[in-house]
């Protein structure tokens, strides 16, 4: 019986558009860059893709659009150019690009179960931030449920 991490990820291999895996070696060498271990849901991930495009292929700008490991880097780097407290928490991390400057991000410094807690980082209210999912597992799982939506952003 598969996990509803490996569940999703056959669903990610046969509907969206998944990169080629990460090695061992490249995880190895992007949690030493980045100071943190990827939790079990992500560890998964990258060694089944190392990034994907969810409903959509990149060249055609979609949504969804979770990081290969080399591109994933500090939130306030990223968002706001400079490593500094001011522009939010060191420990948030760009993990998916949403469009338009909007980034859904891991939070590191915090574990629920093992896992790390997913938030929206829209572009305009940034470094105000809001958890939208427990692990990157129940984000991934509600992005796919989703039809190409923002879930986060219904209601």
């Amino acid at each position: 019986m598969p996990t509803p991490i490996e569940r999703l990820l056959v669903e990610i291999t046969r509907h969206h558009y998944p990169n080629p895996p990460a090695t061992a070696a490249q995880l190895a060498a992007f949690e030493s860059r980045v100071n943190w271990m990827l939790d079990p849901d992500l560890r998964a991930f990258y060694l089944h893709c190392d990034g994907a495009t969810l409903f959509d292929p990149r060249d055609q700008d979609p949504n969804y659009r979770i990081l290969p490991l080399a591109e994933i880097e500090r939130a306030r780097v990223r968002m706001r150019h400079e490593d500094s407290d001011t522009y939010g928490a060191a420990s948030w991390y760009t993990l998916l690009y949403l469009q338009d400057g909007d980034y859904v991000l891991v939070d590191v410094a915090q574990q629920v179960g093992g896992r790390y807690p997913m938030l929206d980082a829209f572009h305009e209210t940034y470094p105000e931030v809001k958890q939208i999912a427990s692990s990157f597992g129940e984000f991934l799982e509600e992005a796919l449920a989703s039809g190409d939506d923002y879930f986060w952003l219904k209601g």
